[in-house]
């Protein structure tokens, strides 16, 4: 009867490999939560951003509607013998003009895109074009 007897010379090779492929697993891993924590932060920031953005425009908008509508209120009431209609005229075309040209700086910066995740995308085509050159 042949036994087959361990000399330890195919243990290192398969202990290292295992070892390597191990390594190389973790630094994956470690990699990939990189990567996620980047895209964690850059949506927490542009949320955080995004929330700036809108409460200020809100209140922007408000006031500035309010104070527009005022003096409209004011002028109107100031030329109310003498050019009543003109300066109500004039107010509506303004607030027209306003509401339109509005409506295309709105349309052109959604159409311009977010650079969300820019960032992120930046580093996968770094660690993409590093391991292609390994």
């Amino acid at each position: 009867m042949i036994s087959s007897v361990d000399t330890g010379a195919d243990a290192a090779p398969r202990a290292g490999l295992f070892a390597s492929a191990r390594g190389l697993a973790a630094t994956g891993v470690a990699l990939a939560t990189n990567r996620l924590s980047l895209l964690g932060v850059e949506i927490s920031e542009e949320s955080s951003r995004l929330l700036a953005v809108l409460l200020y425009s809100g209140v922007a908008l408000l006031s500035l509607a309010a104070g527009i509508l005022f003096l409209a209120i004011f002028v109107t009431v100031a030329l109310w013998e003498s050019n009543r209609l003109l300066v109500l005229g004039m107010f509506s075309t303004l607030f027209i003009g306003a509401g339109v040209v509005s409506f295309f700086v709105a349309r052109s910066l959604i159409s311009s895109g977010s650079q969300l995740f820019a960032a992120s995308l930046a580093e996968l085509k770094r660690d993409q074009a590093s391991l292609n050159d390994h």
